[in-house]
């Protein structure tokens, strides 16, 4: 059942991954000015930090399986929506909606997705189904975005919208065969669209999910073609004697899928540590330090090499967190209020995603990469920080175990 999951997430967040590295290159591209560019990335986090709780509660309420399928087609309609923003005279206007009715979808899809993998999971299990599960999207995310940068670089941006629209449709469809109901069997009416989890564990993996997503989806994707093409950092190849080149968009995209590659591989291997070694805590530490050290090397001499290093450090630290943090939510959640826990969780990272863009891309012109970069080395730190209080204050223990953890 969890794989059945990974296969309907894996095409949606390919054809999520086709676009990212078009979407920050928007104001170059279509002459939109750099605060809208941070609009149109952001719309789809802010879209969903209205629609995260109610999707939580929905699933708690009706089950999994319907609102699943639908947030899957609902991504589709909406990456078609991108085709018609970049043929149009008004793009900011199709952008925008196409990103809010993405984040309606994918609020659906994140709220189902770890839920069935909770339903289905126990805890010497967990954090392996829930890092392969998170891998499944992100798997599929760096494939997107090589094939987007790539296409987009030899074609047009119009011909990798088309495809990231044909992905997100294919995701729909296997799920609607392949994805079964895990977590009610009959209606509860009394679960209200606004009912959220504000429990003491919540909150605390929230605000570690809040700075996982400013920096890495707020800051690092958001500013890496701009900072390529700042620095005149493009990637070349030389096949049969000619030397091929890519710009900043070809560049990034490959960039971005070293990131969430090295992310989906670390969401694996951190899952599965957190299992062996019966805690979430001290894995979850280790893989925070690695993100702050990936943040340390980008602000160094701008090389290729030196991006590369930074941008698999980087990844491997947001993914590395993915599977325990996940888990040791589902560990601390009793499992009727499970929807609404992993519905609260996404509001959080999703608060971080929608700022850290409307941060970082004005300050990046203003201030510098290098200073903002630095300060980005912080964030994972103070979740670290945050994380150790928030845990010793509700269990007592600075490391609990898996079995102590367990509602």
């Amino acid at each position: 059942m969890v794989y059945a999951v990974v296969a309907s997430t894996f095409f949606v967040g390919f054809g999520g991954g086709v676009v990212f590295p078009i979407l920050p290159n928007l104001g170059e591209v279509l002459g939109i000015s750099a605060f809208m560019v941070g609009v149109i990335l952001s719309a789809n986090r802010w879209t969903r930090l209205v629609a995260n709780g109610p999707a939580g509660a929905l699933v708690d309420r009706i089950g999994t399986r319907k609102p699943f399928v639908a947030g899957l087609a609902i991504e589709g309609a909406a990456t078609a929506g991108y085709v018609v923003a970049i043929t149009s005279s008004v793009p900011e206007f199709w952008f925008v909606l196409a990103r809010v009715c993405w984040g309606v979808g994918s609020a659906l899809v994140f709220a189902t997705a770890y839920t069935i993998t909770a339903d289905v999971s126990d805890a010497g299990s967990r954090g392996e189904s829930m890092g392969i599960v998170r891998a499944g999207i992100t798997f599929g995310f760096p494939a997107g975005m090589v094939l987007g940068g790539i296409v987009s670089e030899v074609y047009s941006n119009a011909t990798a919208f088309v495809l990231a629209a044909c992905f997100a449709g294919l995701a729909s469809i296997i799920a609607y065969f392949i994805v079964p109901e895990t977590h009610v069997d009959s209606p509860d009416t009394s679960i209200k669209p606004w009912d959220l989890e504000t429990t003491l564990p919540a909150l605390t993996v929230g605000l570690v999910n809040f700075g996982l997503y400013f920096a890495y989806f707020g800051v690092l994707f958001s500013t890496l073609v701009l900072y390529l093409d700042a620095e005149s950092t493009v990637l070349t190849l030389e096949f049969a004697g000619v030397g091929l080149e890519y710009g900043e968009q070809g560049t990034s995209g490959l960039l971005m899928a070293v990131s969430a590659l090295s992310g989906a591989l670390f969401t694996i291997l951190g899952g599965k540590i957190s299992d062996t070694v019966g805690a979430r805590v001290p894995v979850l530490l280790v893989f925070l330090v690695t993100s702050c050290l990936g943040f340390a090397v980008l602000t160094l001499a701008p090389s290729l090499s030196i991006v590369v290093g930074a941008c698999a450090l980087i990844g491997a630290g947001q993914g590395g967190v993915g599977g325990p943090l996940t888990a040791l939510l589902a560990d601390l959640t009793p499992e009727d209020r499970m929807g609404r826990a992993m519905g609260t969780n996404n509001v959080f990272g999703d608060v971080g995603g929608a700022v850290g863009p409307l941060l970082s891309l004005p300050f990046a012109e203003a201030i510098g990469f290098d200073v903002l970069y630095a300060l980005s080395a912080t964030i994972p730190l103070l979740a670290g920080a945050t994380l150790v209080v928030g845990i010793y204050t509700y269990t007592g223990s600075l490391s609990p175990t898996v079995e102590e953890s367990i509602v």
